[in-house]
Parts: structure tokens; sequence; C-alpha cells
């Protein structure tokens, strides 16, 4: 399972919400581990701006936050969130690929779906 274990999370938060008797407290958590797994874990290209190359890095990372193993790139990738100029290139760094794209689709919707479960009475029953 390795690094593929936040796929498990996202599939046993899916059958959380289509059985009911769950609960919400099972959903938040799930939502959490699948949010923070999209985060830090989940394997995605690294996309830290390099001098040569429009597309950034290419290279395997961690997560949509982290970088890759090059300490300068994990800086990068953080400073982008932070420096008001560089979050639109973050931003379209989490839609570069295909599977930037299904880890950050899985974000949001663990993220909707801790906030749905968080709220009583949002979801009728």
């Amino acid at each position: 399972m390795g690094q593929w274990w936040g796929v498990l999370a996202g599939v046993l938060l899916i059958a959380a919400w289509i059985n009911r008797a769950a609960g919400p407290a099972v959903v938040i958590t799930l939502s959490a581990v699948v949010l923070l797994w999209c985060a830090f874990q989940a394997p995605v290209t690294c996309g830290a701006p390099v001098r040569r190359r429009e597309d950034g890095c290419r290279n395997n990372a961690s997560g949509l936050l982290l970088g890759c193993h090059i300490r300068q790139h994990r800086w990068q990738k953080l400073k982008m969130l932070i420096v008001r100029r560089q979050v639109r290139a973050f931003c379209s760094g989490l839609f570069s690929d295909g599977k930037a794209t299904v880890v950050t689709l899985a974000g949001i919707g663990s993220f909707i779906s801790g906030l749905v479960a968080l709220v009583p009475g949002v979801v009728v029953h």
C-alpha cells in the first residue's frame, strides 16, 4: 500500500457516505485523513519553478504542498503559497496533469465532505 493508502481512505469515505449508519464522526475523520494524504503524501510531480523548463520540475513529489527530494524545491513550493504573486502559479500547478488533477479534486471533495458532515442538519437523512 505504501504511498497509496489515501485511496483506500477515500473509498472508505465514499462508503461512509453511502452507509448512513457510519455517523458524522467517522466521515469527518476520514475526510481529514484523505485531505492530509492529498496535501502531504499523494504521489504527484514536483512542479517547482526551474530556470530551463516552463512547466517546472518533473521529479516525483509527495503531496500537493511538498516538493521533490531537492530541498530548495520544497521551500519554493511553500513560498508559492505565501507570496501573493506566486499563488496563481501554485494554483495552476494543481491542475497541471491528470494525477495532480485527481489528487486536487479528491482533496477539495474531502474538505467539502468534512464541512458538510460537521454542520448538522445540512444533509437530509
